[in-house]
């Protein structure tokens, strides 16, 4: 090897060393210290082992104002690259907090916007890892133009490939828009924060002394806003969760989800045993989930935002299946706006990504009262009817025990254009409960009665008779076949199988005006 050669080799490597350094040691330490990884850790925990293949590792930012020139590093506060995820190529980027505090500027919003372009000429997954102060002020308008970019990106892969963001530090003001125009987002439970506006211009505005953690920390968006789809502890195990999720997605859509062997399940002959037959009486939907899919299968999506409805992928056989599911332990299974929202959304994700969808009914009805008319049930129910009708994966329904009125309708009734519907032996499919339905119907009967008390429960009783069964529907084709609970898994594989191939000539449309 001549001089040159070594002397070029010598730098190179002195570079990558430099690169690799980030911020500085002091500063790494620091991001140990607050509970976090650096950038580069979280890709190598993100991939594979020994998977991950860094890109535009040298670019750095162009500004020169405001002392830029020397506060320039290589790398511009984000890394960016690709590598394999259960053996399966996905792009990432990652934020470094160490350089800048992650700020973004015009060519770190490039690197994001080459790797998503990659992502998407690759139809592969993309991850984007948040840690950033936000907009790098010194660099003005430019920056602002790097998040418009970003979004622009986003929206067009939306449907396309996953998106999926991790929160694991601060990400502020329009630097939330990206991770809420993707499909998932991640939240570390101490470290992360998302808002549009801080603290200080909210106590600015309105007086009001809060934290950062109480204005957007990840309890807030997990179980109030619904911001947030999954939290975890901290960042190892936040990126473990993103690598299950992705277990249960396809690269793109064009393809199936991948299949993931299981251990079999079907103790679906305890299920009469853990659904009281009083419609009245509570349950855990979850233990009905774990049932009839593959052990340990199941992997909720808010689990704590709008329990009243359970949503989440699972498997049978192997096979991914999305799973909607009334949660008749909070507010009855009632539907709501949150609910409404949770559920669609759902839908709609796994409608784009190839994904069967099974449903769980046991719902009494939609929310009443004033404070969810006002705030538009109206509008957020519409969203879950848009969703079931306009899905055309496979669409299998159990109806397990109440089914009443528009609630009915809207948890992918056959109307709707559920495929197969299935109802176990004590449901009840009917307008509303048989108690409100003869205080209705059997007012004037009831009140010419001497004993007005027996007359109505006779009236409850002949209701009951006539309408509180499944067979009706069955009669009038609503209802598929009428099963037992403990036949319910192997009914579900079969008509998946039945449906495998299933394909809607739909009418052509630049796309739907879901009622958002």
């Amino acid at each position: 090897m001549d001089e040159k050669w070594a002397n070029e080799i010598a730098k190179l490597n002195e570079l990558r060393s430099s690169i690799e350094e980030a911020g500085g040691a002091s500063r790494i330490e620091k991001q140990h210290a607050s509970g976090k990884l650096t950038a580069r850790e979280r890709m190598e925990a993100l991939f594979d082992d020994g998977s991950f293949v860094e890109m535009d590792d040298m670019v750095s930012s162009r500004a020169i104002d405001f002392g830029m020139d020397r506060k320039k590093k290589a790398g511009d506060g984000v890394v960016t690259g690709y590598g394999k995820v259960h053996g399966r190529t996905v792009f990432a980027s990652s934020q470094d907090f160490t350089i800048s505090g992650g700020s973004l500027g015009l060519a770190h919003a490039m690197k994001i916007c080459r790797a998503m372009d990659m992502a998407m000429k690759m139809k592969c997954p993309f991850i984007s890892i948040n840690d950033s102060g936000g907009a790098r002020i010194e660099e003005g308008i430019d920056s602002l133009a790097g998040y418009a970019d970003i979004f622009l990106r986003n929206t067009m892969a939306s449907g396309v490939i996953p998106q999926i963001s991790v929160i694991m530090g601060p990400c502020a003001g329009g630097a939330c828009y990206s991770p809420a125009i993707c499909d998932y987002i991640f939240m570390t439970r101490e470290t992360s924060q998302m808002y549009i506006t801080g603290p200080a211009v909210v106590k600015s505005v309105t007086g009001e002394e809060i934290s950062s953690s109480d204005l957007g920390g990840a309890a807030v968006h997990s179980s109030v806003s619904g911001v947030a789809h999954f939290v975890y502890d901290d960042d190892l195990s936040c990126l473990n969760g993103v690598r299950r999720l992705l277990g249960y997605l396809p690269s793109n859509n064009m393809e199936d989800p991948m299949e993931v062997k299981g251990r079999p399940n079907d103790a679906c002959g305890s299920l009469a045993d853990i659904i009281p037959s009083n419609p009245k009486a509570a349950y855990d939907v979850r233990d009905v989930i774990s049932a009839f899919t593959d052990v340990d299968s199941f992997f909720e999506v808010q689990k704590d935002f709008a329990k009243n409805i359970v949503v989440g992928f699972s498997r049978i056989e192997g096979k991914t299946v999305g799973i909607v599911a009334n949660q008749s332990n909070c507010i009855a299974g009632s539907l709501e706006i949150d609910s409404s929202d949770k559920a669609a959304r759902f839908i709609r994700f796994c409608d784009c990504f190839n994904i069967p969808l099974i449903t769980l009914v046991d719902v009494p009805a939609f929310m009443p009262g004033s404070n969810q008319e006002h705030n538009g049930i109206i509008r957020h129910g519409a969203k879950l009817l848009y969703a079931f009708s306009e899905a055309s994966v496979p669409k299998i329904s159990i109806i397990m025990r109440k089914a009443y009125g528009g609630a009915y309708i809207a948890m992918n009734s056959k109307g709707l254009g559920a495929d197969v519907v299935y109802a176990w032996p004590i449901a009840e499919i009917a307008v509303m409960g048989a108690s409100g339905a003869v205080s209705i119907i059997g007012r004037k009967a009831i009140a010419d009665a001497e004993d007005k008390e027996a007359r109505k429960q006779e009236l409850i009783d002949e209701y009951n008779e006539k309408f509180m069964n499944p067979y009706v529907a069955a009669r009038n084709g609503y209802v598929d076949e009428v099963i037992l609970p403990s036949e319910t898994r192997s009914r579900i594989i079969s008509a998946l199988e039945m449906l495998k191939d299933k394909y809607e000539d739909r009418p052509y449309k630049k796309h739907g005006n879901i009622p958002l």
